[in-house]
């Protein structure tokens, strides 16, 4: 669910700033930064790429991979774990958990990033679309459904939560973050309603925006 919501804000965006056409219009001398997270955030001598139908369409690929893929992957997790050949908390190398759950690691940064492309380059021009309060909801979402089961997984593992029969280590790691998960959603459901369900003014057209710029300039 999470790698089809990575794509549609994606989507969101372009379509906020009125289509593909006007954004391509808007910012048709503009150029993507690239050098930002989570791929290449240190590498600042990245050049800077020109906003095209091209350009578009990579950073489209980039999300939409995942939200192919993760259900794929997943799949094919099941058909293996119903076979015996795949156990989430086998990580040795010949175990099929780490090649997939690295796979998937992968795929996860390289969908995140058009995304964070995308945000620098329209943040300041949806900022009244609170397009920021959108974003940081996006990425504390990410946080809770990644990082926060990652790090109870990894306690779990390492036997710091202890078994309570019937429940092992494992499962009581994964009740925790369950429960956990339950009542962050349901907050961040009622801060989503306040952010998204309410009408905002559409933007301006470019021809719009350039003209009354002129005039400004010519009324003095």
């Amino acid at each position: 669910f999470f790698a089809i919501v990575i794509h549609k804000f994606l989507l969101m965006m372009i379509k906020e700033c009125g289509g593909q056409k006007l954004l391509l219009r808007r910012f048709e001398n503009g150029r993507f930064k690239i050098s930002t997270g989570p791929c290449c955030c240190c590498c600042l001598c990245l050049p800077r790429v020109r906003i095209t139908r091209r350009t578009l369409f990579w950073l489209k690929l980039g999300t939409f991979q995942f939200a192919f893929l993760r259900p794929v992957l997943m799949f094919l997790s099941i058909v293996l774990w119903t076979n015996g050949n795949y156990t989430f908390y086998n990580l040795s190398p010949k175990g099929a958990a780490l090649w997939i759950s690295c796979f998937v690691g992968v795929l996860t940064i390289i969908a995140l990033w058009p995304v964070a492309i995308m945000f620098q380059q329209v943040r300041t021009l949806l900022v009244c679309k609170k397009i920021i309060p959108k974003f940081a909801l996006y990425q504390f979402i990410l946080i809770l459904n990644h990082l926060q089961a990652a790090i109870i997984n990894i306690l779990a593992m390492q036997r710091i939560i202890r078994c309570v029969p019937p429940l092992s280590s494992s499962a009581r790691g994964a009740y925790m973050t369950q429960q956990l998960l339950i009542m962050e959603m349901f907050l961040i459901t009622l801060i989503s309603r306040v952010v998204y369900r309410r009408r905002y003014d559409d933007l301006e057209p470019p021809e719009c925006t350039s003209e009354e710029a002129g005039d400004n300039k010519e009324a003095p």
